[in-house]
């Protein structure tokens, strides 16, 4: 994952896709220039629609991840507070365990009191239990203090449509 924001210059056509995709991201490219011809007045083919999709995919714009029910895990959140004691020998070893683990959605640093979080979905309590335990064994000499919040019921997964409209607004600046 990288921190650089593409290089895009979005066209309105590619902010709709966005959007539709945002709606509901199993369209197809047929389907999505239907939708673009009849609700946008946009008429591209099917190939010119998959070709965006493909470039805006390519470039960064959008990444894709398959995100199974919540019903069938327990997603967790992890904080992880450094112990400076240790960091420069073991900081390394101890992130790439965390950010290439199974369970780890996604894993990301906050300001503030300086953290290390993951977002973290496991098959089951148990398997919960297990990694934290295997955790701290072998990286506990890296954290003063670990704190796992268990997310007992998602309210609401996915992304607004309308949320992507702001790109195009800031290409017109």
């Amino acid at each position: 994952m990288t921190n650089k924001r593409p290089d895009w210059e979005f066209k309105d056509r590619d902010v709709i896709i966005l959007r539709e995709l945002g709606r509901d991201p199993q369209l197809s490219a047929r389907e999505l220039t239907t939708v673009l011809k009849e609700e946008y007045d946009i008429d591209v083919s099917h190939v010119t629609v998959s070709k965006s999709i493909r470039d805006m995919r390519s470039a960064g714009v959008f990444r894709e991840a398959i995100i199974p029910n919540e019903d069938y895990f327990t997603f967790s959140l992890m904080e992880f507070k450094f112990n400076p004691e240790n960091f420069a020998d073991h900081w390394r070893e101890t992130m790439e365990f965390l950010r290439d683990s199974q369970y780890t959605l996604f894993y990301f640093l906050s300001d503030g009191e300086y953290q290390w979080k993951a977002v973290m979905m496991f098959p089951s309590r148990e398997v919960q239990s297990r990694w934290l335990h295997d955790f701290y064994k072998d990286h506990g000499k890296m954290v003063h203090n670990v704190r796992s919040s268990v997310m007992t019921n998602v309210l609401k997964f996915g992304t607004e449509p309308q949320l992507f409209d702001h790109l195009k607004e800031d290409a017109d600046d």
